[in-house]
């Protein structure tokens, strides 16, 4: 393996390991909001992954991301009070509703910006990258969860008869709003300084 290589291996490790550590910090850090949903900014580094490690980052980071959200339905890395009704319904359910998608939301926040960086400035195409995956975020988990646990009386009681749209958009409201924002700026604030230090 040439200096290079290494060199490059040593950065990508050490960009998966900082990255892990702000996701198991940031599963301790969310604001609840009503519906037992809460905001957080765990899409960030999941972002950021994609951006300076590909599909292969995104989809890593991705899971590592649902593993925490998963590890909280027990009270593991933070605690879902969502996640720990539906763990009680079907922890394999559970599992893929937050493991899948976010996997996923990695894979396509990847994809955006392989799309996009060769078109924009690198700021842009980190701003709508994070955008992206907070947005991904939102629409596979809450689509995931309509789709394994509709049917369920927790699920049913939380719709109140509304139609499925209706029941995403109250549920998400300010919390998406907020995270699709924050995600975009941070991203591309740090986007734009990894390529600034070479390190994408």
């Amino acid at each position: 393996m040439t200096t290079a290589k290494r060199s490059s291996k040593t950065i990508q490790l050490s960009l998966y390991a900082l990255l892990t550590a702000l996701l198991i910090v940031l599963g301790y850090v969310n604001i609840p909001q009503p519906a037992g949903l809460s905001i957080t900014f765990n899409m960030i580094p999941v972002a950021i992954a994609a951006i300076a490690m590909g599909v292969p980052g995104g989809a890593i980071i991705g899971g590592v991301f649902g593993l925490i959200s998963f590890l909280q339905c027990f009270g593991l890395v933070g605690y879902s009070g969502m996640g720990a009704v539906l763990a009680g319904i079907s922890p394999v359910l559970a599992f893929i509703q937050r493991f899948v998608s976010r996997v996923l939301v990695g894979v396509l926040a990847a994809l955006v910006y392989r799309a996009l960086s060769k078109k924009l400035n690198i700021y842009l195409s980190c701003l709508i990258t994070g955008f992206s995956a907070a947005f991904f975020n939102t629409l596979l988990f809450m689509s995931s969860l309509v789709l394994l646990f509709g049917n369920t009386e927790y699920i049913q009681n939380m719709m109140a008869g509304r139609s499925v749209i209706a029941f995403i958009i109250a549920s998400v409201g300010i919390n998406a709003v907020v995270e699709m924002i924050v995600a975009a700026v941070v991203t591309g604030a740090v986007g734009a300084a990894l390529k600034k230090a070479k390190l994408i």
